[in-house]
């Protein structure tokens, strides 16, 4: 009886493991304009001094510069109107949400009102995975709450007609 069939009590080899699809420039642009909003919002760095730290980070090289500078510089200076209509939407002040969650939320909030070539679920769907690589255990179910009450308010014709409204 031959020995390494796996009628013969050896397990059989496991067929190898699928690799998650590589990022996307864009999304590795999000994963940094997450690291220097969450570095402002904990630090009240400089802005200057956050985008030359964050540019310096391993694979920066590989994240869309134009949209990372629009997303870090755009959610910076709109923090205070974006947190406005996050504040309808949240369960606290959002001073008093996690840095993570908050960063995360103005990403989302800012593409939702700025980045009108992304389709708002799309820009609602990356906020949810960056959530779910960085925030807390159930912060994307928060976050996916959260922009998609707020893309109500942001994009009010494109959620009432893909909500067959």
């Amino acid at each position: 009886m031959d020995n390494s069939s796996p009628a013969a009590g050896k397990p059989a080899a496991k067929p190898a493991a699928k690799r998650p699809p590589a990022k996307s420039a864009r999304r590795r642009s999000r994963e940094h304009a997450l690291q220097g909003l969450y570095q402002w919002l904990v630090t009240g760095d400089d802005l200057g001094v956050i985008d030359a730290h964050t540019r310096e980070q391993e694979g920066f090289d590989k994240a869309d510069r134009n949209h990372y500078d629009k997303l870090l510089n755009g959610a910076i200076e709109d923090a205070a109107e974006l947190d406005t209509v996050l504040a309808r939407h949240v369960d606290r002040k959002t001073t008093e949400l996690s840095p993570i969650e908050h960063a995360i939320l103005l990403i989302g909030a800012f593409e939702l009102k700025h980045c009108i070539d992304i389709p708002y679920k799309v820009a609602i769907n990356e906020a949810v995975e960056l959530a779910k690589s960085f925030g807390g255990t159930d912060g994307h179910k928060y976050v996916n709450g959260v922009l998609d009450r707020a893309a109500a308010d942001l994009r009010p014709v494109e959620v009432k007609a893909a909500r067959g409204g």
